[in-house]
Parts: C-alpha cells; sequence; structure tokens
C-alpha cells in the first residue's frame, strides 16, 4: 500500500470502517480522511480534512500531504444529512471529476480505487443470464445513482489511458447489505409491505459490509503480482435469493402490481419520502442481475466470508420481526402453493429461514 493514502467519503459509515482498517498497515505512514461534513464516525489517527471533493481545493489536498494513493469511496446513491439527489450528482459526476483532474496534476499518484457498481450494467429483460465484467449492457441505466457510476467509469477509463503509470483498480459492487448499511435498497426492504412487479421475481446479489471494507483493502495494497495493478472487477457473495425469498425472510408480506403502474407507486413512495424508487431500481426489481466473481476470485484473489444469503440475514436481524412471522410465512405460502399445484413445495426456504 501506498505510504499516504487518502480516502473520501469518510463521513459515512463505510468510508470511515476503511479508514479505520488502512491504518493497521505497517506500511502506511498516514491516511488523509476527506469529506465535506464532519465524520460522525471515529477515524481513528487519520488526518481529518473537511473538503468538498467538487471544488478544485482538492488538488491542493493531494500535493499538501504528498498523496501517493487515492481510494475514491465517495460515489453513492444516498445523501447526507439534508443534501437531495442534485447534490449527491454532482458530487457522483462533478466531484470524481475534480478529483481525477487533480490525480492527473500530480506526479506521486501511484494508485487509484475507485467504489462502482454493478447497477452500470442495468437490468432488461433480454439479459444475460449472468454478466461478466465485458459484458455489455442492454440497456444502460437512464437515470439515478446508476447513470452517475456509469459516467463516473467513463471519466475514470480516461484517467488510466492519460496516466497510464497510475494503477487504476474499479470495484463494482452487487447492493451492499448489512446492518448499518443505507442505500434506496435498504429503505426499500425495510418498508412493512413490499411493492413488488405482477408477474416477476428476480434475482438478487448482495456483498455483505464487511466484505467491501476488505475487498476494498485489498485493492488499495501495493499488489504482489503486476496483473492486480489494475482492472475492473465485480465484488458479490456467492449464490442468489429470489425477491420472494427476501419478502418471507423478512416477514413482509408483498404486494403485487401491475408493471405500467409501478412508475406511479414510485413517484408516490418518492413524494413521501419513504424511498428512492427510482426507474432503475423498478427494473432490478422486476428483471433482476446476477453477476459472475470469476476475476475477483482468479485475479484479484478475493474470496467473500459471507455469501448473498449470509448478508441478508444479517441485514434482516437489524430489522427486526416484521408484520408475518418467517415460518408463518413460509408455511402460509407452501399451503397456498399445495392448493394451486398438488404436491409442490418450497424447499429452498425451511421453516424459520
Amino acid at each position: 500500500m501506498g505510504k499516504v493514502v487518502l480516502v473520501t467519503g469518510a463521513a459515512r459509515h463505510l468510508g470511515a470502517r476503511l479508514v479505520r482498517r488502512i491504518q493497521r498497515d505497517p506500511d502506511v505512514e498516514r491516511v488523509i480522511a476527506v469529506d465535506a461534513v464532519d465524520s460522525p464516525h471515529p477515524l481513528g489517527a487519520a488526518e481529518f480534512v473537511r473538503a468538498d471533493i467538487r471544488r478544485p481545493a482538492i488538488a491542493k489536498i493531494l500535493a499538501r500531504h504528498d498523496v501517493d494513493t487515492v481510494v475514491h469511496m465517495d460515489v453513492t446513491g444516498t445523501a447526507l444529512g439534508s443534501g437531495g439527489r442534485t447534490s449527491v450528482k454532482e458530487t457522483n459526476v462533478i466531484g470524481t471529476m475534480q478529483l481525477l483532474g487533480a490525480c492527473q496534476k500530480s506526479q506521486r499518484i501511484r494508485r487509484l480505487v475507485v467504489k462502482s457498481t454493478t447497477s452500470v450494467y442495468g437490468a432488461a429483460p433480454r439479459d444475460p443470464a449472468v454478466f461478466t465484467e465485458t459484458t455489455p449492457a442492454k440497456s444502460l441505466p437512464s437515470g439515478g445513482f446508476a447513470k452517475d457510476a456509469v459516467e463516473v467509469e467513463g471519466y475514470v477509463r480516461g484517467f488510466a489511458r492519460r496516466r497510464p503509470d497510475v494503477a487504476v483498480c474499479v470495484l463494482r459492487f452487487a447492493n451492499i447489505l448489512g446492518p448499518r448499511v443505507d442505500s434506496p435498497l435498504t429503505e426499500y426492504l425495510a418498508l412493512p409491505v413490499l411493492p413488488t412487479v405482477f408477474g416477476y421475481d428476480p434475482r438478487l446479489q448482495f456483498v455483505h459490509e464487511d466484505d467491501v471494507v476488505d475487498v476494498l483493502e485489498i485493492a488499495a495494497r501495493e499488489p504482489r503480482r503486476a496483473t492486480l495493478n489494475s482492472g475492473t472487477f465485480n465484488i458479490a457473495g456467492d449464490g442468489v435469493l429470489l425477491l420472494s425469498q427476501c419478502a418471507r425472510r423478512l416477514g413482509r408480506p408483498t404486494a403485487p402490481v401491475l408493471l405500467p403502474a409501478v412508475t406511479w407507486v414510485g413517484q408516490a413512495l418518492r413524494t413521501v419520502g419513504v424511498t428512492d424508487f427510482s426507474p432503475e431500481q423498478i427494473r432490478l426489481l422486476t428483471h433482476g442481475r446476477v453477476v459472475s466473481t470469476v476475476q475477483m476470485r482468479e485475479t484479484l484473489g478475493f474470496t467473500p466470508l459471507h455469501t448473498t444469503a449470509d448478508a441478508f440475514a444479517d441485514f434482516a436481524r437489524s430489522q427486526g420481526p416484521g408484520l408475518l412471522p418467517p415460518e408463518r410465512l413460509a408455511r402460509a405460502v407452501d399451503r397456498l402453493a399445495g392448493r394451486l399445484v398438488p404436491g409442490s413445495t418450497f424447499p429452498d426456504v425451511p421453516a424459520g429461514s
């Protein structure tokens, strides 16, 4: 790992965790934690710099502290404090542009790690069963955080071409879950009743917040093999869950809505401030998304400690009991399935799961 590491997005839970983790590396001399607001989370011995990465001042911070490694965590779908969607987009896109411009001018920068998302693949009815890092999206995201991430990755690729001497690593995370994660998806899953799209049961992948911190630390280190110096990697836990399984394990009843009415439901939820039920979120909860993690294991050398089911179970425990106890809900679903199709069961969801 570089001797001086700068981490953006340090006021957020995951950013602060990474700041504390990096400090354990004996090869790290200093950690510079940057965010536009004061961090409510402990940062250990890191030096906190309150700065907005949308401003040119970020270049002065890189130069003043002799930064050689940058971990860009400030690409996110949720606002801090009273900020809305506009401020989130500006931080994601304009902030990344300013940060990359500052990195391009710095002659000390040797490594750049960028937190991205598998949402860049979009979600469409003709999608492949599994996306690899080189699979083109059938339908590019049209808005929201997913579109921001597509733009961010485009700027990162341009930076990599201009500065081939800098190792650039982009980590595309599946939906991050855990007891302390705040995202549009966790807000949706926390609803007492889950609106779903009638006739669809999408496959979903998750990655546990602990694994997110672990893989970011690996990506920020000086690699032992040249093949680890740069690249784009999908990051997700093993296995998939259907949305119906998620609802049962949360004890949440579902409210199927016909596809033409889903957009109206999303607008209603956004109006009351319940959740960011964006068009991209709707597409995910309609068609789902599954990615390959072969490169994560074979090239990056990372194996998550938690499966998709593990990550969801940890999140579900943090939510407390739903309106319907999971074991009762599972039995009710099995009984209903038995009436519709005699002899049918749901063996993948045991009672109490």
